[in-house]
């Protein structure tokens, strides 16, 4: 099990000045995105900084949904920087995009595409040392302040791949549920179906003894290694929490013990598929994010049209999860439970369909678009959507049952329309 350090509470931001101290950081890079730079959390991070005489410069170009070119233009910053540690301040594109400035800054020779996941980069292991970052997560989603995994889309194969390394993991997290407090609605909601994914995929994931082969040298042991006893504590946990608390965290930006709860989620949801893995819904959700033509979703506050992370995952599990239940029914079936289905009379051979009922309507009590025909997707499409998942083996390897192309395809057309 790899995860970074956590630390947790109301108002633990200010802290962070301390610690760069401790580490006798000299000069910082603290990374953001244009719109948080105006908001509370970085003004947090900017005061603490201040009182304790921290050296740093901001970098507040991060694009939300980051891209080969957008990694590449942090890359640049951070090489000239010749920083000592880092900050990263926003949701999972900020701190992704900083764990790569970080990586490559460190290794200024390499190429880009050594350290991307194969089959579209190298995958090559990371042997040189990285330095400190510290991760501000402001969403309540990804879980990318406790992984080694860095997500972008490479625009020219139109498709989301990424970096996982666990050498690239922040060293601490800093978890301030304050920093929930400014989320619009959809942004809460559509991070908020990000953990649940994160939960239930990486509960649901091939079990790690049935990964093969053995890795060689325990360097190159694979950041997901499939469902795992501890990895399914924190899923589960979690889960429970996504049940509890999602709804409420969404309609009520007051509901402070939801949104807290919420962002602790995140964390437990990170720790868990961090290790494990997740399969399907990201594996599909990549291309959904990497092709999107027109849509622009309420509350985000961006100049180009993209699908959330969170809802290009979603959107395809009912019909994931109805397909992977096969394998390890009783596991889709607990999930189910979790999410308010009643099983009492259930039959294990249904686990697929409760769960997939379950998740719809979860979805559609959140006012969740129409599946894939929603946000611009046809069935003419789908022969592209299967060719960008098609690559994505480091996590559709993951599945618990293999998959064809004729079964992505199937996946695919089941949620062009969800209700």
């Amino acid at each position: 099990m790899a995860i970074s350090n956590i630390r947790y509470g109301e108002g633990v931001t200010k802290e962070i000045g301390m610690d760069l101290q401790n580490l006798g950081a000299r000069r910082v890079c603290l990374m953001t995105d244009n719109n948080l730079s105006k908001l509370p959390p970085v003004n947090a991070v900017l005061n603490s900084l201040a009182k304790y005489g921290i050296n740093f410069q901001m970098y507040d170009n991060v694009r939300v949904e980051p891209t080969d070119q957008s990694f590449l233009d942090a890359i640049q910053f951070a090489k000239k920087g010749e920083f000592d540690a880092y900050v990263a301040v926003g949701g999972g594109s900020v701190i992704d995009t900083c764990k790569a400035a970080n990586l490559y800054a460190a290794s200024p020779s390499a190429e880009f595409l050594d350290y991307v996941n194969a089959p579209i980069g190298k995958g090559k292991p990371v042997t040189v040392p990285l330095k400190p970052l510290i991760a501000v997560p402001t969403t309540s989603g990804t879980g990318s302040e406790t992984t080694g995994v860095a997500i972008f889309d490479f625009k020219e194969l139109k498709v989301k791949t990424g970096i996982a390394s666990r050498a690239i993991k922040p060293m601490l997290g800093i978890i301030d549920p304050l920093h929930t407090l400014s989320m619009p609605e959809r942004i809460v909601a559509n991070s908020g179906f990000d953990v649940l994914c994160h939960a239930l995929e990486s509960y649901t994931a091939l079990p790690y003894k049935e990964r093969s082969p053995c890795p060689s040298n325990p360097m190159n042991r694979p950041a997901y290694q499939g469902s795992n006893p501890i990895s399914d504590v924190w899923a589960l946990h979690a889960l429970r929490i996504v049940a509890k608390y999602l709804k409420r965290a969404v309609r009520n930006p007051e509901d402070r013990e939801a949104r807290a709860s919420m962002h602790l989620a995140s964390a437990f949801a990170g720790i868990g598929f961090g290790n494990a893995g997740v399969h399907l819904c990201h594996g599909m959700s990549y291309p959904i994010s990497g092709l999107v033509k027109t849509y622009k979703p309420k509350d985000y506050n961006v100049d180009h049209s993209l699908v959330p992370h969170g809802l290009s995952v979603v959107l395809t599990s009912p019909a994931v999860f109805a397909f992977t239940a096969q394998i390890h029914p009783e596991r889709h079936l607990e999930a189910a439970e979790i999410l308010g289905a009643d099983i009492r009379t259930a039959r294990i051979k249904d686990a697929g369909l409760i769960l997939a009922d379950t998740l719809r309507k979860f979805l559609f009590d959140l006012n969740v678009d129409d599946g894939l025909a929603a946000i611009g997707y046809s069935k003419a499409d789908i022969p592209a959507l299967v060719k960008g998942t098609l690559p994505q083996e480091r996590v559709t390897k993951l599945s618990p049952r293999p998959q064809t192309e004729e079964d992505l395809s199937a996946l695919f057309e089941a949620s062009m329309k969800l209700y």
